[in-house]
């Protein structure tokens, strides 16, 4: 690989890292469903499962968020530890999410951890968000904790 194709993995890595960036601002500062909409593809799925629910396309996944925006009173979405591979206009990532969060339907504060494995596509905006899809791993409240009680009711995976 030559040096100016090193460069544009760089790039696009980066470019990528900053979308994910951008998509945990617009969840941490009050779910702003257009926002989060408008960094997917018009075809993009959002894909939380029997979790989260799943939302089709722009216009399904701006109205998930509106609903999340009124149940989730706080959130912080901490990504990390990404696994991006690049090939040309389409990119696969792989993050670690670690979210302290207060759903006002558990009435209280709980812990939430998942794999997030998304495939993303260049456009003439930039790089944009095709699948986002969210495995959980635990999804507690905060008082119980993960290990005396890994899921919240009704939350199962």
């Amino acid at each position: 690989m030559d040096i100016e194709a090193r460069l544009r993995r760089l790039e696009d890595i980066e470019a990528i890292k900053q979308l994910k960036a951008l998509y945990c601002k617009f969840c941490d500062d009050g779910y702003d469903a257009d926002g989060i909409a408008g960094i997917f593809t018009e075809q993009g799925i959002w894909d939380g499962g029997k979790t989260f629910g799943v939302a089709n396309g722009r216009e399904e996944i701006r109205r998930h968020f509106i609903g999340a925006a009124k149940r989730v009173l706080i959130a912080r979405h901490q990504v990390m530890n990404p696994i991006i591979e690049v090939n040309g206009d389409h990119a696969v990532g792989h993050w670690l999410l670690f979210q302290p969060c207060t759903d006002s339907t558990l009435g209280g504060a709980a812990w939430l951890a998942a794999t997030y494995s998304d495939v993303y596509l260049r456009s003439n905006e930039g790089w944009l968000i095709d699948q986002l899809k969210v495995d959980v791993a635990f999804f507690t409240p905060y008082e119980a904790g993960w290990v005396e009680k890994r899921f919240l009711e009704g939350r199962e995976p």
